[in-house]
């Protein structure tokens, strides 16, 4: 079995949108892969090790990824407590401050 498939990620299609959410937004969150997404954002992120990443780095890593994509996965990841935000702040490629996330030592 695929190592993305055979782990416990992945979010509900109901917890992606509000109640009010238009059909659209319903249906477009039925087609989400959340299961690969988290795993894939976990994995790079547990990459960076104990010195953690911000947001811009692991969009330079899925380039390819629409920034909704990846950026959305962080809620899930820190609700299961597979990520944690350190509370340490590091400039983006804005100069805006980013939070800086890294795995847990939770086991998968």
């Amino acid at each position: 079995m695929s190592e993305a498939f055979n782990n416990p990620f992945g979010t509900e299609a109901r917890k992606l949108v509000r109640a009010n959410s238009p059909d659209t937004s319903k249906e477009a969150a039925e087609n989400v892969n959340t299961t690969a997404l988290e795993w894939i954002v976990y994995k790079a992120i547990r990459a960076y090790g104990e010195r953690g990443c911000i947001s811009d780095q692991l969009l330079v890593i899925f380039h390819t990824y629409p920034y909704s994509s990846i950026t959305a996965r962080y809620r899930s990841l820190l609700d299961k407590n597979y990520i944690e935000d350190t509370g340490e702040r590091r400039a983006g490629k804005s100069g805006r401050n980013q939070r800086v996330m890294r795995a847990t030592k939770r086991e998968i």
